[in-house]
């Protein structure tokens, strides 16, 4: 049973959106490596001061090992301007006949 892992960040999603777009090859080493432990889905939001990162993992364990193995995240969340610790939530993903 996948879940979906839901992560607030108080930061700027102006200055998230401008750091990822002049650090493709950072971003792209972290999707590539969160697929390589077994994420399937995955973007950023943005809000009024607040980041959110959306992904989906095959279990929060998962996530977790992912997440505790990433030296260069503290320096993407610099990027965006984040102030404070990350609030991550899962919730399970429900079987619902209206999925796309």
């Amino acid at each position: 049973m996948t879940v979906v892992m839901v992560m607030r960040v108080k930061a700027d999603p102006a200055k998230l959106e401008k750091y990822a777009n002049g650090n493709t090859d950072q971003i792209m080493r972290i999707a590539d490596a969160a697929k390589d432990l077994g994420a399937t889905r995955h973007l950023f939001a943005g809000g009024d001061g607040e980041v959110l990162v959306i992904d989906e993992w095959p279990s929060e364990a998962d996530f977790q090992r992912f997440f505790a193995s990433q030296p260069e995240i503290p320096a993407v969340m610099q990027g965006a301007g984040a102030q404070g610790e990350p609030q991550v939530t899962f919730y399970r993903k429900l079987d619902t006949p209206d999925v796309f």
